[in-house]
């Protein structure tokens, strides 16, 4: 059984030897993708655009996920012998 007084993990996984809470990975991915497929689609159809488009895309998904997407670490200073 588990204790009222203990606190709840969230599910991490990890990527790139980094911890990364599934749920805002998701969050972060669903984004970027709905960002760089939209702005493939509403470009023109001449040959270089879609990829311009589709590569701004991605960067406002990146901006907007980074804005919305908090990192959870806590660091903490050491000093010397203190360990």
């Amino acid at each position: 059984m588990e204790e009222k007084n203990q606190p709840i993990q969230e599910e991490n996984i990890e990527v790139w030897a980094d911890l990364v809470n599934i749920k805002d990975l998701v969050l972060a991915l669903i984004i970027t993708s709905v960002f760089t497929l939209g702005a493939y689609f509403i470009a023109p159809n001449e040959p270089p655009k879609p990829l311009y488009f589709g590569l701004i895309g991605s960067i406002v998904g990146f901006i907007i996920s980074s804005i919305l997407i908090k990192p959870k670490r806590k660091f903490e200073t050491v000093e010397n012998g203190d360990i």
